[in-house]
């Protein structure tokens, strides 16, 4: 009786599938999805996209925008299967190498320093004409050229746009003292561990800010330097060989997007919730979460170049000229061999985003 059950429950499963794929065939399609067979078929026929978190469960463009396209349904809708991973800390090498095809950086210059070690990456969209770091230093440093003598910490390197901001304000850096920071705790420089900090202007600033403590922020466009904010990219085989697909995970993302500029609290309570359920909740607490959209959210609104992720060739150059002089990249490879600067901007008609209708 038991495996007569079994048998049962097999050809009736085997019944259901071949008529799922008949009716799909035959061009009806689930209820949620928003474009043609045709169009469904070939998004299913480029597999599992694959997206690397470089920052967690961060509420930043190019970040949350993939994880709540994903919780809201619109990568359904255009049929696509995506898997976030979102503890990956090398997301460009992943990508780069074919095991991922999406993934994000902080800003253009990043980008391009990446780019003399790490092939078959295209930049696809940026987000905002702002850059996102800053120096940030405790109450007694009244402005950069007081950093002469004092220690600078920094994370990972000392960025492009802040060693411009060094040289834009005078300061003779071999008289600052360098120190790579270990942790992210930005009351070192209110105690005086260290006298400043090359950090993100949306964060630990914010906290400092929240926590009441006296300090001063510098930012790069102080001195009258411009620069960029996030940067989403993608394996340039994939992108040659599935451009329409990779147009439709910009889509689909996009469209998640308006929904955090529209409803900024529902996006960070669902990011924040995601950071919960994953186990990464102390890291993203909602609070800090809040803090963070609410400033990078406006970066994305008074983005200079237009529609969110639309990015040119001349929104890059300075940063490119930034690299060379404060980046040590000598001779990076061109801007048109980093970036597409199409493909976005070909998913809007008059400042809106183009999104399917029922079919």
């Amino acid at each position: 009786m038991h495996a007569r059950l079994l048998l049962s429950c097999a050809t009736l499963a085997l019944t259901i599938g071949g008529f799922a794929t008949a009716t799909q065939a035959a061009g009806e399609l689930p209820a949620n999805v928003l474009i043609s067979a045709d169009e469904c078929a070939r998004n299913q026929a480029a597999g599992t996209i694959t997206y690397i978190s470089g920052y967690g469960y961060s509420a930043s463009a190019g970040q949350v925008d993939v994880f709540l396209a994903k919780e809201l349904g619109y990568f359904d809708a255009l049929c696509l299967s995506v898997d976030i991973n979102a503890a990956g800390g090398n997301g460009q090498l992943l990508v780069s190498s074919g095991q991922a095809q999406f993934t994000a950086l902080g800003s253009a210059s990043d980008v391009m320093l990446a780019a003399a070690n790490s092939r078959n990456l295209t930049a696809v969209a940026t987000y905002g004409s702002t850059s996102p770091f800053s120096i940030f230093t405790n109450e007694a440093v009244k402005s950069l050229k007081d950093l002469e003598g004092k220690r600078l910490g920094y994370f990972i390197n000392i960025t492009p746009i802040a060693a411009a901001m060094l040289d834009a304000a005078g300061v003779d850096i071999s008289k600052v003292e360098l120190i790579k920071m270990t942790n992210y705790d930005p009351t070192v420089v209110t105690r005086g561990q260290v006298d400043a900090i090359v950090g993100y202007a949306s964060n630990q600033p914010q906290t400092l800010k929240a926590m009441g403590l006296p300090f001063n922020q510098f930012l790069p466009a102080d001195l009258g330097l411009s620069g960029t904010y996030n940067v989403m990219e993608v394996n340039s085989k994939f992108l040659a060989e599935h451009r329409e697909v990779v147009a439709d995970f910009m889509r689909a993302s996009l469209k998640a997007l308006e929904f955090c500029l529209a409803e900024e609290d529902k996006c960070v309570d669902m990011i924040s919730q995601l950071a919960a359920d994953n186990n990464q909740g102390s890291a993203f607490p909602r609070d800090q979460q809040a803090r963070t959209w609410g400033v990078e959210s406006e970066w994305v609104r008074t983005s200079q170049y237009g529609a969110p992720g639309v990015q040119t060739i001349a929104e890059w150059e300075p940063e490119y000229q930034m690299v060379q002089s404060f980046g040590g990249l000598k001779n990076p490879p061109p801007l048109a061999d980093m970036m597409d600067p199409d493909l976005v901007a070909s998913l809007y008609a008059d400042g809106k985003l183009i999104w399917p209708e029922k079919k």
